[in-house]
């Protein structure tokens, strides 16, 4: 269903025409009580929407077409287990991922429930042994470092996951990343390691992802060099693990199918860190914080499922974004974490949300009646202050922003934690209500400075609030920002969970690499003009034949 056809759609889309251009000064001048009543809360996350364009009315038509658009049913079908994925006929089940072992979600014959925790249970064993050096190496001795190596969601989840939560983590244990098939990538990662004590992590849920197994394949040459000719047959065994389900290809390469951890084709990569994917991250935390990380994705699964659509926090999120991408016309959204260990996030959500609504075909393969798929991006305060806060408040373009806040610091210093979050209300303040001319001027700014100073304001933000940064409240935002995700998709009819875009680029780079690397100067007369002029002047940089 095109939900623009809809009288809720058309009666948004008149209201929008009557208060575009109204000012968040009047809102709030107009209603004292506005900051007190326009807030939610789910689990430990208070969402802080006063400094959103919209009035009642807006929020109560935003709410009609949450409901014409179907989420409620969608969303009722997701948990339920139905394959809403259709362009790949499957469900989609992260949120069995952080069900409770006492229950039961049978899909296609499978109590699916049961097979995450039994993958859990073996998460948590394999993660014990090398947390407590029972697990050793091929000389011995125990694990100090261990290294991911993965691409986009096996990669950026755990990553981002494993920064928030470093606090948390065991001290001494070297936890690193491997994504880029850029040599030095990897090299980064490993120089000042010894191989006699690292392990590596290979995430792939096929074992035939190019850049994963390129530097797996890497990583094995650089295990065995350190290792030296004394390390035997089975080395690899004794310093791999794999996320997979390709025991073959596992074994192929020296695995031991043993330590191979099973993940399922209902879990899109992006929506895949608190699966085996997150392996690398229970080993840095732990399996109880793990655990506590997971019953924070509940928390706010069951607010998603529960709440009403009004009080209902990824709903309300995800409404606002249609409300600013499909009649303001805005192109990008800031997500701004007062948090040091937050600094991936921004990076994890651009992969949650533009891989998944960065559509243009709806599930019926007609083209989307507007824009989709909002450009996430940002940087942890107040870092971003002194960067591009500046067009935030006096740029042209209008850039919804989130604002994410912790009542407490994981390290308390003095009255630093008071001074950031000063800065995050203020900053949210400013780009609310600016300053104007007659403000400005009566500071006794000189006349002709007076427009270079004055902030328009009226430049909408939400402020998520929570306690302190736990592994439990890491879930609750994850999730928060995955269900946000799922209202946008539904309402524009796509589906949120295929990324056919990014396979195409994989196709041809399979193609085009052997015709770097040829010895002789290879027949480039299928490619365009541009393609082969540039693959002429690699090889010639390269000192190959070109």
């Amino acid at each position: 269903m095109d939900v623009t056809t809809t009288p809720e759609w058309k009666a948004l889309a008149a209201h929008f025409d009557e208060i575009a251009a109204r000012h968040l000064r009047d809102f709030f001048a107009e209603d004292p009580e506005r900051g007190m009543r326009l807030t939610a809360e789910g689990a430990d996350l208070t969402l802080d929407y006063s400094k959103q364009r919209v009035t009642d009315e807006t929020l109560r038509l935003l709410m009609a077409v949450a409901r014409a658009g179907g989420v409620e049913e969608h969303r009722d079908a997701m948990f339920s287990g139905k394959h809403i994925n259709t362009t790949e006929d499957r469900a989609v089940l992260h949120v069995a991922l952080r069900m409770p072992p006492d229950t039961a979600l049978v899909v296609d014959g499978q109590d699916v429930v049961a097979d995450v925790h039994a993958v859990l249970g073996k998460m948590g064993e394999l993660s014990e042994r090398i947390r407590n050096g029972s697990w050793t190496g091929a000389t011995g001795k125990r694990i100090g470092a261990v290294v991911n190596i993965g691409i986009g969601g096996s990669d950026l989840g755990p990553d981002m996951a494993t920064t928030a939560l470093a606090d948390y983590a065991q001290p001494g244990l070297i936890s690193r990343f491997v994504s880029n098939v850029d040599p030095v990538d990897l090299y980064a990662a490993t120089h000042d390691l010894d191989p006699t004590t690292t392990l590596f992590v290979v995430s792939s849920k096929t074992f035939t992802t190019l850049e994963t197994l390129t530097n797996a394949a890497a990583a094995r040459d650089w295990l065995l060099q350190g290792l030296g000719p004394t390390a035997g047959e089975g080395a690899v065994a004794k310093h791999f693990v794999a996320v997979s389900t390709n025991a073959k290809g596992v074994a192929e390469f020296g695995i031991d199918p043993e330590n191979m951890l099973e993940f399922w084709d209902w879990v899109g990569g992006r929506y895949s860190y608190d699966s085996a994917i997150g392996f690398s991250l229970m080993v840095a935390i732990g399996r109880q914080a793990f655990g506590e990380m997971l019953f924070g994705f509940h928390t706010i699964d069951e607010h998603f499922r529960t709440a009403p659509l009004e009080e209902n926090l990824p709903v309300i999120q995800g409404m606002l974004n249609i409300w600013y991408d499909n009649f303001f016309g805005a192109e990008t959204h800031a997500v701004l974490p007062y948090s040091h260990r937050l600094a991936r996030f921004p990076a994890y959500l651009q992969q949650l949300t533009m891989e998944s609504n960065g559509k243009s075909v709806r599930l019926d393969g007609t083209p989307v009646w507007g824009q989709t798929g909002e450009i996430f991006w940002g940087e942890p305060g107040t870092n971003g202050q002194h960067a591009f806060y500046q067009l935030l408040h006096q740029g042209t373009k209008l850039v919804p922003a989130d604002f994410i806040a912790f009542a407490h610091s994981t390290h308390e210093t003095g009255d630093q934690h008071d001074l950031l979050m000063a800065n995050c209300l203020a900053q949210t303040k400013a780009l609310a209500f600016g300053r104007t001319t007659e403000e400005v001027a009566a500071d006794g700014t000189p006349a002709r400075l007076v427009p270079h100073k004055v902030m328009p304001g009226n430049r909408p933000s939400s402020t998520i609030v929570a306690p302190k940064l736990t592994p439990s409240i890491l879930g609750q935002l994850v999730a928060l920002y995955e269900h946000t995700v799922f209202v946008e998709g539904t309402i524009w009819g796509i589906d949120s969970f295929d990324q056919w875009g990014v396979e195409l680029g994989k196709v041809m780079a399979r193609e085009l690499a052997p015709l770097l690397t040829a010895e002789s100067a290879p027949d480039l007369s299928g490619q365009d003009s541009s393609t082969a002029s540039l693959a002429r002047r690699y090889r010639a940089l390269r000192g190959r034949t070109s």
